[in-house]
């Protein structure tokens, strides 16, 4: 008791190792399952994500598109008049319906280009024809005050309640913007000078411009020169960026996504990086100071996508952000966990399947061993079996031939001349009585004709059994054959031979004559066919017969359907003779059967190893 009880403890103590081993294993398959969980997520929502941002690229891409077609149709509306009054150009913007066609868009407007010299005059004009409160507008003065070169003054601004404090204001005053308008006026292209229009009292606005020259009517525009000369003011269009890309953030499927817009200038052609003191044009989320702009792009938590979006002749540099949380689906958030309890559950239940496995390995080896042996003395005992089968086989054929030959002998032998004999006397019978006894004569005749008749039945007979003809060798008795199944089937039959004279032992001839025998059987009961042709070629060391049919052929099915005995004892017997057998067919396509045989066979009685 005391040593099982030991070995009951060494056992045990060996097992454990095992187990803590498959543990850790199964934990680390666990691991690299829930880290494998956690890259496909993270790529589908990073795939999402730059989608949906590409998306709302193009949609901004649209809406600048669609605000840059509205400052087109306003700049025709001063081409298609000398002078467009204040009354038309509120007439004009009220039919647009701008809050409901042009969501962000804040006004239309149009400045005046002045100079010093019309300063004065050109104010004092405006007090005189519109005074304070005249259509909504206040009173009219150039702000800032002041002598300058080069004045651009808003006169025109639908609705005017958008921004009443712009009215008069020198746009031209902020260098930046000058030098858009000068590049504007030169190249009669759509300006912006990439800067936030000013809005006091407004801090929630983030407004933006752009800005189309607008050219005296009659006059050449096609050098630079000309557009100066030709230069009266430009049409503006005012609009709530804020509102505008908010507006297609909340058209986005996932929530709580950070866009961030920089000017980085005309000539970009590629994301820049830029320093963490850079202004942002725009930023969804501006009052977030423990999360900077720059944070999501180096932060394991965020997803970000920058990408460049053409602002008329500018570049605005696009970063969007959101956390990943904000794509994850409850089911994706915890499918990382499931991952690991599958990975760890099954690597267990492996382990175990395995050391189950294990365990009766020498037993199932024993069986597999024990199983080897008995198939493999069941596979000999089989081919012994067939070896015996097949030699049994060819002894049965010999004797069945032999047995024919020897009763053909034995009927022409002693029936045959038993017949020729009694032939001869009912000859005689029959020349003696012609003259003197008609009617006796008349029976002896009958009986001749009786006697010729089963003459010629026993001599059927004898061919059935064995043709003599056979004693004349394989080509005479494949003629001859021919020769009866055109005389029986009316089916042509056309003989080819390579040699006149083909010398083979009996055996040999006599298997060649039954296959004959049976293809030509073949063919007049089921081929269906209208001619026949038969080839019997003598090579070095073998001769070959092959009979062809154009009938309607047989499929490998039909070729092997139970109870179909006929290609099966052509193939038997071609074996027996070490040679080999062939048969090309198909429906349709009529059958062609090929046997080549040695000419050393059937030297002997018997096949090699047959009984006897």
């Amino acid at each position: 008791m005391p040593a099982a009880a030991n070995g009951e403890t060494l056992r045990t103590t060996d097992k454990k190792p095992l187990w803590l081993l498959s543990c850790v294993l199964s934990l680390c398959v666990g691991l690299l399952f829930h880290m494998a969980a956690s890259i496909s997520i993270d790529n589908d929502a990073r795939a999402l994500f730059d989608s949906l941002a590409q998306a709302t690229r193009q949609n901004i891409n649209v809406r600048v598109k669609s605000y840059t077609d509205l400052l087109r149709s306003a700049a025709s509306l001063f081409l298609a008049s000398d002078q467009i009054s204040r009354e038309q150009f509120r007439a004009y913007v009220s039919h647009l319906d701008l809050r409901n066609n042009f969501p962000g868009v804040m006004n239309l407007n149009y400045c005046k280009a002045l100079d010093e010299a019309q300063h004065r005059a050109f104010e004092a004009a405006m007090q005189r024809d519109y005074p304070a409160g005249h259509d909504g507008y206040p009173a009219f003065a150039i702000d800032p005050p002041g002598p300058r070169e080069h004045y651009c003054v808003l006169l025109y601004i639908e609705p005017i309640a958008s921004a009443p404090e712009k009215y008069g204001h020198d746009i031209a005053v902020r260098p930046a913007v000058a030098a858009a308008l000068a590049q504007s006026r030169d190249s009669g292209e759509i300006s912006n000078s990439g800067l936030r229009v000013p809005m006091p009292g407004r801090p929630q606005l983030t407004g933006m411009a752009m800005r189309l020259p607008v050219y005296r009517n009659g006059m050449p525009v096609g050098t630079v020169a000309e557009r100066r000369a030709a230069y009266q003011g430009s049409v503006g269009l005012g609009y709530d960026l804020g509102l505008m890309v908010h507006g297609l953030l909340a058209e986005m499927p996932v929530r709580n996504v950070r866009l961030t817009l920089f000017d980085i200038g005309p000539q970009a052609t590629s994301a820049q990086a830029l320093a963490h003191d850079t202004h942002p044009v725009f930023d969804s989320v501006p009052a977030a100071p423990s999360v900077p702009w720059w944070q999501p792009g180096g932060s394991h938590d965020y997803l970000s996508s920058t990408m460049l979006i053409d602002y008329n002749g500018r570049v605005w540099q696009a970063l969007f952000s959101v956390r990943k949380s904000e794509l994850y689906t409850q089911f994706e958030t915890s499918l990382p966990w499931l991952a690991l309890l599958v990975g760890f559950t099954g690597s267990m239940l492996l382990y175990t399947v395995l050391h189950t496995l294990a365990s009766s390995r020498l037993r199932a080896i024993r069986m597999a061993t024990g199983m080897t042996e008995e198939l493999r003395a069941s596979q000999l005992r089989l081919q012994q079996s067939h070896q015996k089968l097949r030699r049994l086989a060819a002894h049965a054929d010999h004797i069945k031939e032999e047995e024919r030959k020897r009763i053909a002998r034995e009927i022409h032998d002693d029936l045959g001349q038993n017949l020729l004999v009694l032939r001869i006397d009912a000859d005689m019978l029959a020349s003696r009585t012609q003259q003197r006894h008609p009617r006796l004569h008349a029976r002896a005749r009958a009986t001749l004709r009786q006697i010729d008749a089963t003459i010629k039945s026993v001599r059927q007979i004898i061919n059935d059994l064995r043709p003599t003809v056979l004693d004349l060798g394989v080509n005479a008795a494949v003629e001859w054959q021919a020769a009866q199944f055109r005389l029986r089937t009316g089916i042509v039959c056309e003989i080819s031979e390579s040699h006149g004279d083909i010398s083979l032992s009996d055996q040999c001839a006599t298997a060649l004559f039954r296959i004959l025998q049976e293809s030509l059987s073949n063919i007049s009961q089921h081929a269906k066919a209208s001619r026949v042709q038969i080839k019997l070629e003598k090579y070095r060391d073998s001769i070959s017969m092959t009979v062809s049919d154009n009938g309607v052929g047989a499929g490998a099915d039909r070729r092997n359907k139970q109870g179909s005995f006929g290609l099966v004892g052509i193939e038997e017997r071609i074996k027996l003779l070490g040679g080999t057998f062939l048969i090309d067919s198909s429906p349709g396509a009529g059958m062609t059967v090929q046997v080549t045989v040695p000419l050393a066979a059937g030297t002997q009685d018997l096949p090699p190893g047959a009984a006897r």
